[in-house]
């Protein structure tokens, strides 16, 4: 007598829970995973930081990824942003996926750009001490003639606070303090080849002398 073939074995997730129309099967470890992964939290968290005069020219702008990849694309984002911003009095803004918090200052409007699911919190503290650490190095003149005449600080400033699109500090006496250390190792390296080259100077004229 000739042995019935054998049905074939389920795969894992199969069966006759499975074998139900309109159904859907179980989600699998590495779906899980996946999603999982998705929604775990990222440290780099800014996108772009830029300060815009009361026109919407750029003054200072530093971009973290490759949202805006070229300078076209940043420029046309940050007049966008600035036509939805300079005349509102909201602090915060959702824009292309973005979400910008921003602040303005006499003929200045500063903006923080983190994604959308970022924490509006964490990019409020950024522009905070942004706008601190701003103020005491123009000396609570936070302007744009100030800002220009001190856009080497400014920039040291960001460099502090924000590297890479990674938070580094939300705290300007500290920012302040850090940009204050590296400004004067600046000035004594300066100072220190100007002494070097007054020295090499003067031994030329006494080697002429003789």
């Amino acid at each position: 007598m000739q042995r019935p073939e054998a049905w074939p074995r389920p795969h894992p997730g199969e069966g006759a829970a499975g074998t139900h129309i309109g159904v859907p099967a179980p989600p699998s470890r590495v779906e899980e995973l996946s999603g999982l992964r998705l929604q775990e939290p990222s440290l780099y968290t800014i996108k772009a930081v830029f300060i815009l005069d009361n026109d919407g020219r750029r003054l200072l702008a530093k971009y973290y990824d490759d949202t805006f990849s070229s300078p076209k694309e940043q420029m046309i984002f940050e007049k966008n942003v600035f036509n939805k911003t300079s005349h509102s009095e909201s602090e915060i803004a959702f824009l292309g996926g973005m979400t910008i918090v921003y602040k303005s200052s006499v003929d200045l409007f500063l903006y923080v750009v983190g994604s959308s699911q970022e924490n509006e919190l964490m990019l409020a503290s950024v522009l905070s001490c942004l706008f601190e650490s701003l103020s005491h190095i123009l000396r609570r003149n936070v302007e744009k003639r100030w800002l220009l005449e001190n856009l080497d600080g400014a920039f040291l400033v960001l460099d502090e606070i924000v590297d890479g699109g990674v938070i580094l500090e939300s705290d300007p006496q500290q920012v302040v303090q850090k940009v204050n250390f590296r400004t004067e190792d600046s000035g004594l390296a300066e100072q220190s080849v100007a002494q070097v080259l007054q020295s090499a100077k003067e031994q030329i004229k006494w080697s002429l002398l003789k």
